[in-house]
Order: C-alpha cells, then structure tokens, then sequence
C-alpha cells in the first residue's frame, strides 16, 4: 500500500485538496477530523487532568484549551504529548483497515507534516499551494480570523518555499478546482506506477 502524505500552509487549499482525492475513492486520513473526534472521546480525561476546567459535558471546550495553550510553548507542548501519540493510534487503525479493504494507495491529510517528522511515515508527500495574496485572501475571510491570529499560525509553520522544494509532488491551488482535480488526477496515475514497482 502506497502512503501519501497531503500537507500545505494555512489556506493553501489542502483540505479541499483531500476531498478532491476522497473523490478519486482513495482513502483519506484526516489528522484534524481525528483531533475532533478525539477531543469527543479519548482525549477528554487526560486534556482536562492536564487543563483542569478546560472540558464540559464530555467534550473538550476547544475555546477555553486555546486560551490555556496559546502564547505557553510549555503548555502547548503538554497538549501535544496527549493528543499526537492519540492522532498516531487513530492513523495507524486506519492504516489497517484500508489495507484490510484492499486499498493500493491512501492519504495522509497531516497539516503539520513536515513540522513533526510525519514524512518519514509517507512514500511520497503532495504539498498544496497557492500564490500568496491567495492564501492571504482565503484565511482572512474565515469567520473571527484577524491579521495577527494567520501571522502566528504562519509562524509555527515551515515555510510555503521549503515545503515546496521538500515536497515529491506539488498541487497549485490557486486556479480553481478544475485545475486541482486535473494535477490530483495526475498525481494518482504517477503513484500507481510507483506501487506497481
């Protein structure tokens, strides 16, 4: 089974990208649906012993977590070492089953891919871009989002150049879904030469 990661900078297209190769019926791992999920269920009983008042009725309060954790690299880094080992269950259990089910290729959809070594899990990573007043446009027109908020985030990723020269294969986001569907299309008919070999 061929892993491909799928990575790209905030508002570069990715997500829309990964439902683009859901499309194509290839299995899709959706690190941030997992943290979801997780922050429903498993993650709840060691984010609120870690954050004491950070949970509510099962759930993980994400508003009151991201007070607690944003500007704390300590605190940021507690939540991480309980949430990653998590995501990396939920991946692997996936993993598993799409191999059970005869799958030749899945997707890794992991935003912080490079940031956390996650390419080393992957046969080949597709990174989205787009030109930047794209990315600017299309994050700064989500709901609550401000100038300073994107240029944090930014911050805590590698940049859109080295993602880029890193990446085995890249998906120009900035022309529409037609243009993306052709390269993801593309990118499916070089990676089933490659698991063939």
């Amino acid at each position: 089974m061929f892993i491909l990661g799928l990575t790209g900078s905030v508002g570069m297209g990715k997500s829309a990208t990964a439902k683009l190769f859901a499309e194509e019926r290839v299995p899709v791992h959706d690190a941030d649906a997992a943290v979801h999920r997780l922050y429903e269920g498993e993650a709840v009983a060691p984010i609120e012993a870690a954050f004491p008042g950070t949970t509510a009725g099962g759930k993980v309060d994400r508003v009151k977590l991201a007070n607690r954790v944003l500007g704390d690299p300590a605190a940021l880094l507690k939540l991480e070492q309980i949430v990653h080992p998590l995501v990396r269950r939920d991946e692997e259990r996936f993993l598993a089953e799409a191999e059970k089910g005869g799958a030749k290729i899945v997707v890794l959809d992991i935003p912080l891919l490079y940031e956390t070594g996650g390419e080393s899990r992957c046969d080949a990573v597709v990174v989205v871009s787009a030109p930047k007043d794209v990315q600017r446009e299309r994050v700064l027109a989500r709901p609550g989002m401000t100038a300073e908020r994107f240029a944090s985030i930014l911050a805590k990723q590698m940049p859109d150049a080295e993602k880029r020269a890193r990446a085995d294969f890249i998906v120009d986001s900035g022309h529409g879904f037609d243009a993306a569907r052709a390269q993801v299309r593309e990118i499916l008919s070089k990676v089933s030469r490659m698991a063939t070999h």
